[in-house]
């Protein structure tokens, strides 16, 4: 699947929303097939002498908001449809666990940075092995992004709550057990009967099923759910945090300014030529030649670009050496030479 460097709100600098969706007629395979030709083109004159894939990367790993997903600080996320940087760590919510998904390999013979790098938007089976922190961890359990759900390695947040079947017996406040399939705690001592079952007595509460859409669980140790025919309670908070700009976000757009200008021309362009490739108009065209002579000085480096250079093996830019002759005289020694 190609991932997009660009969005759409990126086009609305040179072109007008009405005449972007008679260009798209609603179709995003559209900008799919605009950006791909622009991109091509791009990394075709500046590939050879500049980090120009990994410009792209910035702007193709930008995810959605995912409340899943535990966010880092200094990463950058698209949020209510804008690029924000990530200025506090954002946490994602926490699932009670009822099988031991990762353990910590021991094994001295493991260099731990030759295994893969633990990541939440992958999916892992039992036998995999990550890179969490310096520290090797092996999956026991199958998890990750495509299972909807995410186990980050030793991060946990619920504790399994002890239960027992009911029976007519005294109980302390907050005692959890299990009558006919479901699960009940005692949530006050006030007219107590022991022989009333906890389905007839007011004095019993039904525990509802973990819901991770619910963001308002209680840091306490009678805050039950039921996950997986066990009840848990929180250890630490397991809610996603909320994003606000100010607070945890902050605008910033990481993408390369020089990159991102010229891919919409060139991909306007492209747009316009899938719709009426004989009725360009000159405005398009000459916004193409423009981004075209760029490229074209950028590729020999006539211009800097902004963009990071390739280095060779001495750390030392790639340089494409080019030698121009003056020649007056077929005597090498009457030749001047100039690079």
């Amino acid at each position: 699947m190609y991932r997009r460097f660009l969005n759409n709100s990126d086009y609305l600098g040179i072109i007008t929303q009405e005449a972007l969706q008679q260009l798209t007629r609603g179709n995003d395979e559209r900008f799919i097939q605009a950006e791909q030709s622009a991109e091509m083109s791009i990394v075709e004159y500046l590939s050879e002498n500049y980090e120009v894939e990994k410009e792209f990367a910035k702007g193709k790993y930008i995810a959605d908001y995912d409340r899943r997903i535990t966010y880092p600080v200094g990463v950058h996320i698209y949020f209510d449809g804008q690029i924000h940087e990530v200025i506090r760590s954002i946490s994602g919510y926490r699932k009670p666990e009822t099988v031991v998904y990762w353990e910590e390999l021991t094994d001295i013979n493991i260099d731990a940075s030759q295994v893969p790098a633990y990541s939440q938007f992958n999916t892992y089976y039992p036998g995999d092995k990550v890179n969490y922190n310096g520290v090797v961890y092996l999956c026991l359990s199958e998890n990750g992004y495509k299972f909807d759900d995410i186990r980050i390695p030793m991060v946990g947040g619920w504790i399994e709550a002890e239960t027992s079947l009911w029976q007519p017996i005294d109980y302390p406040l907050w005692a959890v057990v299990k009558f006919e399939g479901a699960f009940y705690t005692l949530m006050t001592l006030d007219g107590f009967d022991n022989n009333i079952d906890p389905l007839t007595s007011d004095c019993w509460g039904a525990i509802a099923d973990y819901d991770s859409a619910y963001n308002d669980y209680e840091l306490s140790d009678h805050e039950y759910v039921v996950y997986g025919g066990c009840v848990f309670y929180p250890e630490t908070d397991a809610n996603a945090d909320v994003p606000e700009f100010g607070n945890n976000l902050s605008l910033h757009d990481p993408r390369n300014y020089n990159l991102k200008k010229h891919m919409v021309r060139l991909a306007v362009y492209e747009l316009t030529k899938l719709i009426a490739p004989n009725n360009v108009s000159a405005v398009r065209m000459r916004d193409y030649e423009d981004s075209m002579k760029w490229l074209n000085d950028a590729a020999r480096l006539r211009l800097n670009p902004q963009i990071p250079r390739k280095v060779d093996e001495t750390k030392k830019p790639v340089t494409d050496w080019q030698l121009a002759t003056f020649q007056n005289d077929y005597d090498p020694y009457r030749n001047p030479w100039m690079v």
